[in-house]
């Protein structure tokens, strides 16, 4: 039998030692999540703040929280100013993002699917051709794709902004890894009960894998929508400009229009944040599922 020689402590000291201990711990880990969230919240507040400001309070030295006077009348100044048709530019964002994550889930999750389950002696090779297109830098194959582009009369239309995102070798590749790991067995029963390939994605594997989808349509949307080198160079025309490109143009060699470059960024953003607010969980599950690490 062991003894100790040290005395046991008191049972209510250790419990009052660990309860301070929890509380000291809660409120450290409290303190570091609002530290974080206003952080986080700072630039939303500069943005609303300046963009309903004067120019007068934004660049004045004396710095105020909130500005003398909220200017209103910014947000009608913005969606009227004859020279950036800011509206127009959110409905040629809006629908290249639309547009572009649709395709990029249709034809990646069918490039992905075929690659991963249908056999075929050449597959191998158009998986290993994908890979090779990800290692590719985007700058190397801009001017050939401006050139086909420019080619096809696309320049300044929509057709030269959105058809050539329609597919995704990066998307593609994350829907074959996808679906490597779904289970082959319910597969295999849709196949004895007489389905085709064709029929087993899209009743069985599509159905089943719908979080993920969404996952990806999330992250395609903010990355179509985000996109400014592309729009910029084909968006030659005013009527072809998207959000990011229509918001370059307030800050100009000749020109500054602070107040409507913070505004136009308000306006911008805020299909995002919704875009994230209400599908912030399958972006987390997706980026959990992907495997892309920030």
């Amino acid at each position: 039998m062991a003894f100790s020689l040290l005395a046991p402590k008191p049972v209510g000291a250790v419990g009052q030692s660990g309860g301070v201990r929890s509380i000291l711990g809660t409120i450290v880990r409290y303190t570091v999540l609002v530290i974080a969230a206003i952080l986080f919240l700072l630039p939303y507040y500069l943005i609303l703040r300046n963009g309903l400001s004067s120019e007068k309070d934004i660049t004045s030295p004396d710095w105020t929280f909130f500005p003398s006077s909220i200017h209103w009348e910014n947000i009608t100044e913005l969606f009227t100013d004859p020279s950036v048709p800011m509206a127009g530019a959110m409905l040629n964002s809006a629908l290249i993002a639309v547009v572009q994550t649709f395709g990029q889930l249709l034809l990646g999750s069918m490039a992905g699917y075929g690659l991963a389950r249908i056999p075929y002696k050449h597959a191998n090779k158009i998986f290993y051709a994908v890979l090779v297109t990800l290692m590719i830098p985007s700058a190397v194959t801009f001017v050939p794709s401006f050139v086909l582009v420019s080619s096809l009369g696309w320049v300044s239309d929509l057709r030269g902004l959105i058809i050539p995102g329609l597919f995704s070798g990066f998307v593609a590749f994350l829907f074959r890894q996808f679906f490597l790991n779904f289970p082959i067995e319910l597969e295999d029963a849709a196949r004895v009960d007489g389905l085709s390939y064709w029929g087993t994605f899209w009743r069985i594997v599509f159905p089943n894998s719908l979080q993920f989808y969404a996952a990806i349509a999330v992250i395609t949307f903010i990355a179509a929508w985000n996109s400014f080198l592309w729009p910029l160079v084909i968006g030659q025309d005013p009527s072809s400009w998207t959000v990011q490109v229509a918001l370059s143009t307030f800050i100009t060699a000749q020109t500054i229009n602070l107040h409507e470059v913070f505004l136009g960024a308000a306006v911008s953003i805020l299909p995002l944040v919704l875009v994230f607010l209400f599908l912030q969980r399958y972006l987390v599950e997706g980026v959990a599922q992907t495997g892309i690490k920030g």
